[in-house]
């Protein structure tokens, strides 16, 4: 029964996550106005609004308009609400479950704002970093610190890290390649990652992304010949790998 109280919350937020990915990149509150309709504007009643079932009962479709809603609802509330249940399995409702929850809440935001526009917004990595830094002073734990001050150590290095190392590596790209290989914002998103989970973890992010990014990658370049490639999708899909199974992995790789 937890588990599916579980689910159905995160189901909640996926829901309100789904108007963050539309309306942020669009610079519109996302407060008010109320659910609407994107193609015909009109406000969407809350038996239209039910995560995952309305979807499936309008067949894709708005009710008054009859166009066609984006499978990204659909697919943005699912994720949220498996995800939720990932981390409730793992950590339990401790702080950790729930500042994890919010860093893969926003992990989400990114990943279909920066898969649409390639664009990762500042206000949440920029942001991000700071409650990061906050979090981290708050709750030494999560930077697997005993004191208030190696937590903030931690958590500055662990930005400067991640941050740095996708800095690097997109200079490198641009001496190659002659031109921008990584953007800023991926640049932004790994500093946010480090503050929140510390230098080891950057690294290891830093290393899993490619294996997520990399198969799709060359697909995009040399089958759909297309040479803008978001990046934050797969360092946000490494960055869930190292929330849940990190430690573990570090520990089998550096026993």
């Amino acid at each position: 029964m937890i588990y599916l109280l579980v689910f159905i919350f995160g189901l909640i937020i996926g829901s309100f996550l789904n108007v963050c990915i539309y309306r942020t990149p669009r610079n519109e509150s996302i407060v008010c106005p109320g659910s609407r309709c994107t193609s015909c504007k009109k406000p969407i009643p809350w038996y239209d609004n039910i995560p995952l079932a309305s979807y499936l009962m309008l067949r894709g479709r708005c009710r008054v308009c009859h166009e066609k809603i984006s499978f990204r609802y659909f697919a943005v509330e699912l994720i949220s609400a498996v995800s939720f249940l990932i981390l409730y399995m793992n950590f339990g409702l401790n702080y950790i479950f729930w500042i994890y929850s919010l860093l893969t809440f926003s992990l989400i935001v990114v990943t279909f704002i920066d898969l649409e526009f390639q664009i990762i917004p500042d206000r949440i990595s920029l942001v991000g970093i700071f409650v990061g830094i906050i979090l981290s002073v708050s709750f030494p734990g999560l930077q697997s610190a005993f004191t208030w001050k190696k937590a903030f150590l931690n958590s500055i290095i662990g930005a400067l890290a991640g941050g740095g190392l996708i800095y690097l590596t997109g200079v490198l790209g641009q001496l190659a390649f002659k031109k921008e290989s990584m953007g800023g914002g991926d640049v932004k998103l790994m500093a946010m990652l480090g503050a929140f989970l510390g230098w080891k973890m950057a690294v290891l992010i830093f290393f899993l992304a490619p294996f997520f990014g990399a198969p799709i990658g060359i697909y995009m370049k040399f089958v759909k010949k297309e040479d803008i490639i978001p990046y934050g999708p797969y360092i946000s899909l490494a960055s869930f790998v190292a929330m849940v199974w990190g430690h573990k992995i570090l520990g089998l790789l550096l026993p």
